[in-house]
């Protein structure tokens, strides 16, 4: 398991996914969801030197004008996720690293339509390194993230 300087971190905030070019995104940490999951759209799957990777779409924001990215990640597996209300639904996971406070480590994500949820993400317990803790009481404890130059 990955470990980290001690962080405290609020039940919301802001993080990044540098490798599909995603600076600031919102989150829900969830410590009772075991997977992470983000808001993919437009799921294309191809190879790439005889492996299986995945292209898809990233709303920014649910705010008009709707910035989106297109990321590309090679698909890692494909799991059956039980959502909060028991619905299971098949996904493509993925694995890039995640950047919070300037720290960073490598996390599986799912993708999956996150259209009606509050958070294009949600990072799950497996996702969250030794040393990070979570203030249930605090929201956006963090910095923004900004591009690096």
């Amino acid at each position: 398991m990955q470990k980290i300087e001690p962080l405290t971190i609020g039940w919301r905030e802001w993080l990044a996914l540098p490798e599909l070019g995603i600076v600031a995104l919102k989150a829900k940490v969830d410590t009772g969801a075991r997977t992470s999951a983000l808001h993919a759209y437009q799921l294309e799957t191809f190879q790439r030197q005889q492996q299986h990777w995945v292209r898809f779409y990233v709303h920014l924001s649910k705010h008009p004008p709707y910035p989106h990215v297109c990321c590309e990640a090679q698909i890692i597996d494909q799991r059956v996720v039980s959502d909060s209300g028991g619905h299971r639904e098949q996904r493509y996971v993925i694995c890039t690293p995640v950047r919070l406070a300037g720290h960073e480590w490598p996390i599986e994500i799912t993708l999956t339509n996150r259209d009606t949820m509050r958070f294009p993400m949600l990072l799950g317990r497996t996702a969250m390194p030794e040393g990070l803790f979570i203030n249930p009481t605090a929201s956006y404890l963090l910095a923004r993230p900004v591009k690096k130059s």
